[in-house]
């Protein structure tokens, strides 16, 4: 007997406007701390300073107002879960462009606070409904935010790496929707019952093909806490090291997630 389809997950969308907001208040409020020679520093990310960090991130939360801007789709051909395995086609453009923007806008608060005013008056205005023709395909603007909560979870995290002592928070209900859309992806990548993922308290996913545990502790589980995972996810940190530093905890023959990973390019 074939395994019962999984249902897709679901999100507050209250919660999740409220939690993007929020996670991009912290974050602008630490900008404003930051010297010229801190936005000057730089980042894990390749040669991109502090301030391409911070430029790319005000463009990821203002994508949702330029995808507002153009006509709605027709119908919805995406979903959130869509997302994670569309961003590595676009890396190249989004370094030129997140260059561009660090050059053009010095006053990095004034360049933020334009974003935020759209975006909330953007909210304000649609539905969740509202379907946006985004680089993935069309989706909700429901589900787009949630893939805005990647976004900003991630880039905080490169920027609390880049600048020891910052300690931007992370708002616990966009990490949690970070954390659920990036295990989802690992169970849509490698689907199957053989190997369980765990992640508290925010999400427990089954994944990889193989005989499928029913009941008791499942024989191949792979534990570890949610900014690790992130970091897993989107190629921060690798599975190796992982493993080194007890990061995570693997049991089984199916424990290994070395060649799944990462999600995100």
């Amino acid at each position: 007997m074939p395994p019962a389809k999984k249902r897709a997950r679901t999100y507050d969308s209250v919660k999740i406007r409220a939690a993007v907001t929020a996670q991009f208040g912290q974050l602008r409020e630490a900008v404003r701390t930051l010297s010229p020679e801190q936005l000057a520093g730089p980042t894990r990310l390749g040669d991109w300073t502090v301030r391409d960090l911070i430029a790319h991130t005000g463009m990821a939360l203002g994508a949702v107002s330029r995808f507002i801007d153009r006509p709605a789709p027709a119908r919805q051909e995406v979903t959130a879960l869509d997302w994670p395995f569309a961003t590595a086609a676009d890396a190249a453009g989004i370094d030129d462009a997140s260059r561009r923007l660090a050059e053009d806008n010095p006053d990095l608060d004034a360049y933020l606070a334009a974003i935020d005013r759209r975006f909330t008056a953007d909210l304000a205005e649609h539905l969740g409904t509202r379907l946006l023709a985004t680089g993935t395909g069309p989706m909700p603007l429901s589900d787009y935010l949630v893939t805005r909560t990647v976004e900003l979870i991630v880039h905080t995290d490169d920027l609390n790496d880049a600048v020891p002592g910052l300690e931007v928070p992370y708002e616990r209900q966009a990490l949690a929707a970070c954390t659920r859309l990036l295990a989802d992806a690992l169970a849509a990548k490698a689907p199957g019952g053989a190997t369980e993922v765990r992640i508290p308290p925010y999400a427990v996913v089954q994944c990889i093909e193989g005989p499928r545990h029913t009941r008791g502790t499942p024989p191949n589980v792979v534990e570890t806490d949610p900014l690790t995972w992130i970091r897993l996810a989107t190629g921060r940190l690798t599975w190796t090291e992982a493993v080194e530093k007890a990061q995570v905890g693997a049991s089984g023959e199916r424990a290994d997630l070395s060649g799944l990973l990462p999600l995100m390019g």
